[in-house]
């Protein structure tokens, strides 16, 4: 319980400020989960367009502090790298 109204004030902007954090990385999960699901069923070009998404959301999320820089940065990697096994693996 806050003791002053400042406290109160806190308490308040930052469950404001922690449920858009949330929305923000629940649709990173959702724009990873798309992506992923149309990397597996071998959709090339569905799932760079998912990619471009997913890579532009991490960045927005690391700018505005939602997530780290790195972190933004390592998932994006790891998800290009996942990319570049399957389109290797795809027939021309």
């Amino acid at each position: 319980m806050p003791n002053t109204k400042s406290a109160e004030k806190r308490v308040r902007s930052s469950a404001r400020k922690a449920a858009l954090n949330k929305s923000v990385k629940s649709r990173l999960k959702t724009l990873e989960k798309k992506y992923l699901v149309a990397l597996g069923a071998g959709q090339v070009e569905e799932a760079q367009t998912a990619y471009r998404s997913v890579s532009s959301a991490l960045d927005k999320a690391a700018k505005g502090g939602v997530i780290h820089k790195a972190t933004a940065n390592r998932k994006r990697s790891r998800l290009q790298l996942r990319f570049n096994a399957a389109a290797a693996v795809k027939p021309a």
